[in-house]
């Protein structure tokens, strides 16, 4: 009798734990969804048209609004953007962004004017965010700048770029 109450006591721990397994197989969370970052840049940062007439600053913040200081007139801020990045990146995952504070863009007639870049719409660098819905929509990043525009800047056309790193979580 003592082996059939034994027996009895190993059914019932095998019966346990397979039911005990099977819940907690159950109750357990889904997988995130897979960890592939694409990001896309849309949309140039564009500081409009301005003249000159001492040392300051223009900035274009990340919702495209133009500022002004010292001898720096707006003559034309119709074309005025912040820079656009399109992430598409699963649901449930965050990205940190990383840039510069500062790099130099180049006129077309010589002169180098230094960007400030930033904030962004998701804050400055090393902020993180969680990207929005799904796997199927995507998160926009605006960014904004700022031009320091010493009083001897020569008069042209500045391009340049600035590095920006989108880091997934």
């Amino acid at each position: 009798m003592n082996i059939k109450r034994k027996t009895y006591r190993l059914l019932q721990l095998l019966l346990f734990t397979t039911v005990f397994l099977f819940i907690t197989t159950v109750a357990a969370q889904p997988g995130l969804p897979e960890r592939e970052i694409t990001v896309l840049p849309t949309q140039a940062i564009d500081f409009g048209v301005f003249v000159v007439s001492g040392a300051g600053t223009i900035e274009v913040d990340y919702q495209g609004t133009v500022t002004v200081t010292g001898g720096i007139y707006s003559v034309d801020d119709t074309s005025v953007t912040p820079a656009i990045f399109e992430i598409k990146l699963c649901q449930g995952r965050t990205v940190t962004i990383d840039y510069a504070n500062s790099v130099f863009i180049t006129g077309s007639n010589g002169g180098n004017l230094e960007l400030i870049i930033g904030p962004t719409e998701r804050g400055i660098s090393g902020d993180e965010f969680p990207v929005d819905n799904n796997c199927d929509f995507i998160t926009i990043l605006r960014a904004g700048g700022k031009l320091i525009v010493p009083a001897n800047a020569v008069p042209g056309v500045y391009t340049g770029s600035f590095p920006i790193t989108f880091t997934q979580q």
